[in-house]
């Protein structure tokens, strides 16, 4: 059996940009990706602490120290800018697996760059 379980964590970063016409994702900045572990398309959940609302999408690498967090697509419509939001990515592991597990857990300052 396999369950799900957090594999890392984005805590609390302000949203940037919205950019509609874009088939859709999150942009993030690539040294936030790179210090979460998180890849380039990969599908994470996104939960905006302003409003409640939770999403899905994928990430897409932007410009490394931009500081950069922005919507993309039909995610650009459930937040405006400078909501803040959790970026959260999950895997399935067993439950000896997700016992040893620990998360990549990260927490960017207010304009979204590491301590």
């Amino acid at each position: 059996m396999l369950i799900e379980v957090l594999r890392a964590k984005i805590h609390r970063v302000c949203i940037t940009q919205l950019e509609i016409d874009y088939v859709g994702s999150i942009t993030l900045d690539g040294l936030l990706i790179e210090a979460a572990g998180l890849i380039p398309n990969e599908k994470v959940q996104v939960l905006n602490l302003n409003n409640g609302i939770r999403f899905e999408t994928y990430v897409i690498e932007g410009e490394r120290g931009s500081g950069i967090v922005g919507l993309n697509g039909p995610a650009a419509r459930l937040a405006i800018l400078g909501d803040v939001v959790l970026v959260l990515s999950y895997a399935l592991m067993t439950p000896e697996e997700a016992r040893a597990h620990q998360p990549r857990i990260i927490f960017p300052d207010a304009s979204n760059r590491l301590p």
